[in-house]
């Protein structure tokens, strides 16, 4: 009787054992990828790359793998579903859109998490070697946009004329407009049209409703830069634009504040409207080209794409995002400790999104 008892629980361990290996192994097959998947921002992309780099060092997790497709790219492949083919997470320069938000909701992809890691600031920046830039947002507007006002005095809208820094205004550069900058699957790109292009033609009055040829000027600011050489389109690739900014000192780039901070022995940033781009401008948000930025996570990966928690415990630790940490020292701006704890809070408890 004692033997029977004996290899009864004996049986009922081997079956237990069974079942949850047997579990696991339909768990891994149903989602078939053991490694974090993370896509989007350029300007974010170092500073995942660290944390992942150290998360699986520290870790038995494999290193994540990470793609930089640009903040509206990422949005798009991020919101497309559920499951293993899709991404767990979006890093962005630029908070979700209402829209893209809507998307994820139409194809299940929700809930969704949204954790604000930091500041940056866009930047525009030249070779160390080259003339100093000194410029206001409506000096930028008049530089790149498509349209502008006549030079002439006509009120009216022309194609831009402008050939060089100096035909905009006497105190700049006598160096040809060429500006090399993201394209539209960037955040970078949306934050640098708000904050630089609308802001500017503003600035200028163009939006002005007195001006007869005001609704002209505001339907083409919106999203026209030019197109004839003067801005040059160079993807989601910022180490490139570096490259040919060490290579082209004629050219000005324009990119995170973090790539300058990376790359300051070579390039350095202009002023706009007075302000040099600094961490502690960027902070105080006195610097004109300030913005906050995200990681997305896609709650119904958690706990099925094995690290996810662990992940974020990382990234949101005072080790990686605080004032000592090792992504402010590559020129991520950290959050006043108070948000930081708001928004690690948030990361633990995988606080939902509304833009309801």
């Amino acid at each position: 009787m004692v033997k029977a008892h004996s290899f009864i629980r004996t049986a009922i361990i081997i079956f237990t054992v069974w079942s949850m290996l047997g579990w696991t192994t339909m768990a891994s097959a149903q989602y078939g990828r053991e490694t974090i998947s993370i896509i989007g921002s350029s300007t974010v992309y170092p500073f995942a790359r660290i944390v992942a780099e150290t998360f699986a060092r520290e870790t038995a997790y494999p290193t994540p793998t990470i793609e930089p497709t640009g903040s509206g790219g990422g949005f798009r492949l991020f919101c497309a579903g559920i499951g293993v083919e899709h991404p767990d997470l979006c890093n962005a320069s630029r908070r979700i859109r209402a829209d893209e938000f809507a998307i994820c909701e139409q194809n299940g992809v929700g809930p969704i998490v949204e954790i604000k890691i930091g500041y940056d600031g866009v930047v525009m920046a030249n070779n160390r070697q080259a003339p100093a830039f000194h410029l206001t947002r409506g000096e930028i507007f008049l530089a790149l946009a498509k349209a502008v006002p006549d030079p002439a005095g006509t009120r009216s809208i022309v194609a831009n004329p402008y050939p060089t820094w100096r035909a905009i205004d006497p105190r700049l550069p006598d160096l040809p407009i060429r500006v090399l900058g993201p394209s539209t699957t960037s955040g970078t790109r949306d934050a640098f049209m708000q904050l630089a292009m609308e802001a500017g033609a503003d600035q200028i009055g163009g939006h002005a409703a007195s001006r007869p040829s005001a609704g002209r000027l505001d339907a083409a600011r919106g999203r026209s830069l030019r197109t004839d050489g003067a801005y040059v389109e160079e993807g989601e690739d910022d180490p490139l634009i570096v490259h040919k900014l060490i290579n082209h000192p004629d050219a000005l780039g324009i990119f995170g504040f973090g790539m300058l901070v990376q790359n300051a022995d070579h390039i350095k940033g202009a002023s706009i409207d007075g302000v040099m781009p600094t961490a502690a401008g960027i902070a105080a948000g006195r610097y004109p080209l300030s913005r906050p930025l995200y990681i997305y996570v896609k709650s119904a990966h958690v706990d099925r794409i094995p690290g996810i928690r662990e992940f974020l415990t990382l990234f949101t630790s005072e080790a990686m995002w605080g004032p000592n940490g090792a992504l402010p020292a590559q020129g991520l701006v950290p959050m006043a400790a108070t948000e930081r704890e708001r928004q690690r809070e948030i990361a633990r408890r995988l606080t939902p999104l509304d833009l309801h």
